[in-house]
């Protein structure tokens, strides 16, 4: 296994994934807000969910975004 380009491809795929869901949530929020569905001072949980193929079982990270 070549470590520096795990490294690359690891933090291209993060990059990448970091940005999409930036946007989405964003849109997410604004759609909430201009819909009603959010007041816009609320703190949202959030849930990612991350899997490896068949690597192993999934790595759940959970959090919350605050809207204030």
């Amino acid at each position: 296994m070549n470590e520096e380009a795990l490294n690359m491809s690891v933090r291209a795929f993060l990059k990448r994934m970091g940005i999409n869901c930036q946007r989405e949530i964003e849109l997410a929020v604004r759609k909430g807000v201009e819909s009603g569905t959010l007041q816009g001072n609320e703190t949202l949980p959030v849930k990612v969910t991350l899997e490896f193929g068949p690597l192993s079982a999934p790595y759940v990270l959970e959090g919350e975004i605050s809207l204030e």
